[in-house]
C-alpha cells in the first residue's frame, strides 16, 4: 500500500526513516468457524519465525500449487489497531536458509486462503496450526483508511477482532491462544 499517507515524523518515530523503503497496510480481522470453500482462489503454506527480541518475522509462503515461494525478512510495527508500517527483503532459499537456521524465536504455522474479493482489496482466512490449532482468523487488507472503515464483515465472519491485541501474529507467537479464542468464537 502506498505510504503517502502516513506522516513522516510518524514513521520516523517508529524507526523508519524514509519512506520510500515502507508500506502501509491497512487490516480488518475476524474469528471464523472455517474457511469459505467457494471462495478460495489460492492457497498458502505459511511459516513464520517470529524473532525474540525484535520486531523482525522471518515468513516462508509456499503454494499449494507447488509453485516458487516467497521468502522475506520483514519488520512490521503497529500505528494503531487497524494501521502498520511494513518494509520487506525478499530473500533467495540459500540466505533465507541461514537465517531460519540461526534466528530464535517462536514459529507460527497456518494454512492461507487467498479469496476472491472487490478491487482494492486482499481477503483471505487463516487456519493455524500446532498450539493454535482450532484458530480460525479472515483478514482484509484495504488501501485507505476510508476504505478500512467502510468495509463490511464478511458473511462467514462471527466476530471482529481488529482492536484486540490477543488477535495478532506476534501475540500469539508469544502467548498463544487468546484464553477465551473458543468463548469468543
Amino acid at each position: 500500500m502506498p505510504s503517502a499517507s502516513i506522516d513522516p515524523a510518524v514513521a520516523a518515530s517508529f524507526g523508519f526513516p524514509k519512506l520510500e523503503y515502507l508500506a502501509v497496510e491497512r487490516e480488518r480481522r475476524w474469528l471464523c468457524a472455517e474457511p469459505p470453500r467457494d471462495q478460495i482462489r489460492q492457497t498458502l503454506s505459511v511459516t513464520d519465525l517470529y524473532v525474540s527480541g525484535t520486531r523482525l518475522r522471518l515468513r516462508d509462503m509456499r503454494p499449494g500449487d507447488g509453485g516458487p515461494p516467497q521468502l522475506r525478512l520483514s519488520r512490521k510495527v503497529d500505528v494503531d489497531a487497524r494501521t502498520r508500517l511494513i518494509t520487506s527483503i525478499y530473500l533467495p532459499e540459500d540466505e533465507f536458509a541461514v537465517l531460519a537456521a540461526s534466528l530464535e524465536g517462536q514459529r507460527i504455522r497456518k494454512t492461507r486462503h487467498r479469496l476472491h474479493a472487490p478491487p482494492g482489496v486482499v481477503l483471505s482466512v487463516d487456519v493455524f496450526e500446532g498450539q493454535l490449532a482450532g484458530l480460525i482468523l479472515a483478514e482484509a487488507e484495504l488501501e485507505s483508511d476510508s476504505a478500512a472503515s467502510a468495509f463490511a464483515p464478511p458473511p462467514f465472519a462471527l466476530r471482529e477482532v481488529t482492536d484486540e491485541v490477543e488477535y495478532t501474529g506476534g501475540w500469539l507467537a508469544q502467548h498463544g491462544l487468546p484464553r477465551t479464542s473458543s468463548e469468543r468464537r
